[in-house]
């Protein structure tokens, strides 16, 4: 029985414009997992830039939270108004 790793490394030589913007080329966007454009980490390292997807921050917060949240019991919305607090109005 035999076993083969395949590792695929892709590159590309690119240009940097004026401002130093770059286009990533539409394959190696791909790799990244991202059918859209947003926010990916870029790390600097001796000689080299790596370029990997971000997490949105707010999606990081999904569920952090859930112990807060309070049962509400279900309004009677012919009789909302019946649940208004207007003492303060």
């Amino acid at each position: 029985m035999h076993c083969y790793i395949f590792i695929i490394v892709m590159e590309a030589t690119i240009s940097l414009t004026s401002k130093w913007q770059i286009h990533i080329p539409k394959k190696m966007r791909s790799v990244l997992g991202s059918k859209k454009p947003g926010m990916v980490k870029i790390k600097a390292e001796k000689n080299k830039l790596t370029i990997s997807p971000a997490r949105s921050p707010i999606l990081e917060l999904g569920g952090k939270y859930h112990h807060y949240h309070l049962k509400h019991k279900d309004v009677d919305i012919d009789n909302i108004r019946d649940y208004i607090d207007y003492s303060e109005a």
